[in-house]
């Protein structure tokens, strides 16, 4: 099941018109919603589901710029500062908190990993260093393991999936945004390329412009609109555990399991060395496109054929707009808990660090990213659609990039000039 997020009082009529749909009410849907309103723009945000009910509420909560991507690092620079005024932005604390993440390496490979990491980033004002293994004995202490060093980023953090979305769309509601919960938009309504509205299981929305933050979904959606967008799905399973003295607010990645401080007191743990993989159809079809990230990260699939396959060929990959569509059959993707996987998390954070013998297993979940070939999302437009901008595809990073993410989806649709340089998540890479 999916964490409890806190509540949302959203609207249960679509209204007839508005300048921008958003079709998706996950983080970055709400973010970019919320930063339209500012800008006094009329905005309604379509939910299939519940508000944050996927990867949004099911993340870890890691704001990391450590092992970004070079070209992907001013997002997440910019998102440290939007983070910083996300409580003064929502009126509620979110939980953000600029403790620091370490990476530690058991390996002189892994360590190896980091450095030259470390080293692709030079130039970029990063505060990221490298630590040795007594160093780490010191940052995180009561530990058993010898460590052969680590990467060290003070200005990293985290927040709390489980309030934010929550925060974000009602101070969104206050600006005079318009969310429907269980309204699924089952086509884009065109006249000739230019986007005209978006069809719904309700009725029709004529707009200006439709922003599509679905997730997991785009693949679907854009298919039955006669456009392929690579994205296969991988599985993180999580733990919540009771409150507890743990070592550190640090938050530490290891190679076989990860942890860091909630806000509640707890810690949110994760066997940070093993991902589902569930096998689909689309991994045949888009299988060659990912080789690289396969050769790279196959050690940590935890790849299986079973139900996830059948239940996905059920659905259509064709849909008029008066069809039930496939995000009506499944209003919330909630995937089953591999417990052998997060007892392996248990067993590794209680070998390295002792104290966390103490923790009681208080809920666990899965949640499904949808990854791209390279791992960076699509933020912008497609050739021949007038009036659609993507903003998907996050592959895991959307939570803690959403801040700006959502700025630049939303600089994107009114023409305003980028705060970043949105040239590395262009569609056409593909």
């Amino acid at each position: 099941m999916a964490p409890k997020i806190d509540t949302v009082e959203t609207a249960t009529d679509i209204p007839s018109q508005a300048s921008v749909v958003v079709v998706g009410g996950g983080i970055v849907g709400l973010t970019t919603a919320l930063n339209l309103a500012e800008k006094g723009v009329s905005v309604t945000v379509l939910e299939k589901g519940r508000l944050a009910g996927e990867q949004s509420s099911r993340n870890l909560g890691w704001i990391r710029k450590t092992s970004r991507a070079r070209r992907d690092v001013p997002m997440s620079l910019l998102s440290d500062k939007l983070w910083a005024e996300m409580q003064q932005r929502t009126g509620v604390d979110v939980g953000y908190r600029q403790n620091g993440i370490l990476f530690v390496a058991k390996s002189e490979a892994e360590m190896a990993a980091h450095e030259k990491w470390l080293a692709s980033v030079q130039g970029l004002d990063l505060d990221s260093r490298l630590v040795s293994g007594q160093q780490i004995a010191e940052m995180v202490p009561g530990g058993t393991e010898s460590w052969v060093g680590g990467i060290y980023t003070p200005s990293d953090g985290y927040a709390e999936p489980m309030i934010t979305s929550s925060a974000i769309a009602n101070a969104a509601i206050r600006r005079g945004v318009t969310i429907v919960e269980r309204c699924a938009v089952r086509t884009l309504e065109r006249s000739g390329d230019k986007v005209t509205g978006v069809q719904t299981e309700k009725g029709l929305i004529t707009c200006d412009h439709v922003v599509l933050a679905t997730g997991l979904w785009s693949r679907k959606f854009l298919a039955n609109m006669g456009v392929s967008f690579p994205t296969l799905p991988l599985v993180c399973y999580a733990i919540r555990s009771s409150e507890m003295d743990g070592p550190t607010d640090i938050a530490v990645g290891a190679p076989n399991f990860s942890f860091r401080k909630r806000l509640d007191g707890g810690y949110t743990i994760c066997q940070r060395g093993a991902v589902g993989s569930p096998l689909l159809l689309d991994h045949a079809l888009l299988g060659m496109k990912y080789l690289p990230m396969f050769k790279d990260g196959r050690s940590m699939l935890r790849i299986s054929l079973g139900r996830e396959f059948v239940e996905d060929l059920r659905l259509k990959r064709r849909w008029s707009p008066d069809d039930v569509s496939p995000f009506e059959k499944v209003r919330t993707m909630d995937p089953r808990v591999r417990e052998d996987i997060n007892v392996e998390a248990m067993e590794n954070i209680q070998a390295a660090w002792p104290t966390f013998a103490s923790a009681t297993v208080e809920e666990t979940w899965g949640g499904t990213m949808d990854i791209t070939p390279d791992s960076l999302p699509v933020i912008g437009g497609i050739d021949g659609i007038e009036g659609l901008t993507l903003s998907t595809g996050y592959s895991g990073h959307g939570f803690g990039t959403s801040p700006a993410a959502g700025q630049l989806t939303a600089e994107l649709v009114l023409e305003d000039t980028p705060s970043i340089d949105p040239s590395p998540y262009r569609f056409d890479r593909f």
